[in-house]
C-alpha cells in the first residue's frame, strides 16, 4: 500500500500521522502534484494528494475517506471515542481543524503564489478573518491547564487534525495567526509534535 503526495500538504500529513499512530504499513512516495504532476498522474488522473494506491492497485483519495478506511483496517487501536458523546466532540474538532487547514491553503494559494496584480484584497480579508476566528474557535474548545488531549487522555483524530493544520499555518502563514494569541492551540501543536508519529512526518 503506497500513500502519495508531500508531506508540507496537511492533507497528506494528517493521513501518514494517522496511519503511524495506528500502525498502518505503508510505504511512503513523497509526489508533488506541481513538479510531478506527471507522475502523479500516471497514478492518479485526478491528480489530487493525498491519494493511497491499494495492493490490488486500486485507488482511494481525500484524507477524511482514507482514515476512515485505516480505523476499519486498523487492529490495535483507534484514533475516535467509543462514547457516543466523545466521539461527536471529535468529529466536530476534527471537522474544525480541517476548515483551519482548507482556510489556510486557500490564504496561503492567494498571497504566496497567486501573482500580485491578480490578486483580491476583499478575498484575502475574508479569508484572513475566517482563519483567526477558526483558529479562536478551537482555542475556546481546549483545556485551560493542557492536562489532556481533546477528547481524552490520549491522543484522538481532532488532536492530529487541529495541530497538523497549526503547523500548516505556521509554516506557511506565520504572519497570520500569532502564537501569542493562541497559546492553548500551539500548546496542543508542540505536544503532538514531539511525538514520534509527528516526526516522522515532519517537514521545511
Amino acid at each position: 500500500m503506497q500513500l502519495i503526495g508531500m508531506l508540507d500538504s496537511p492533507f497528506v500529513r494528517r493521513t501518514f500521522i494517522t496511519a503511524k499512530l495506528l500502525d498502518i504499513p505503508f510505504e511512503h512516495r513523497p509526489l508533488s502534484i506541481f513538479r510531478n504532476f506527471a507522475e502523479v498522474h500516471a497514478i492518479n488522473p485526478l491528480v489530487k494528494v493525498p491519494t493511497l494506491v491499494l495492493a490490488d492497485g486500486e485507488i482511494m483519495v481525500d484524507s477524511t475517506l482514507i482514515i476512515e478506511y485505516f480505523e476499519e483496517s486498523a487492529r490495535t487501536r483507534t484514533l475516535m471515542p467509543a462514547q457516543p458523546a466523545l466521539r461527536r466532540r471529535c468529529r466536530r474538532l476534527t471537522s474544525f481543524g480541517l476548515a483551519l487547514a482548507e482556510k489556510s491553503v486557500q490564504l496561503y494559494y492567494e498571497i504566496g503564489l497567486r501573482p500580485q496584480n491578480l490578486r483580491w484584497d476583499e478575498w484575502i480579508t475574508r479569508q484572513t478573518g475566517q482563519l483567526r476566528d477558526g483558529a479562536a474557535l478551537i482555542e475556546s474548545e481546549i483545556a485551560s491547564d493542557g492536562s489532556e488531549w481533546l477528547c481524552g487522555r490520549e491522543i484522538g483524530q481532532a488532536d492530529v487534525t487541529v495541530a497538523v493544520a497549526w503547523r500548516f499555518s505556521q509554516f506557511v502563514l506565520p504572519h497570520i495567526l500569532d502564537p501569542e494569541q493562541y497559546p492553548r492551540l500551539a500548546d496542543l501543536s508542540a505536544r503532538a509534535e514531539a511525538l514520534p508519529a509527528f516526526r516522522a512526518a515532519d517537514f521545511k
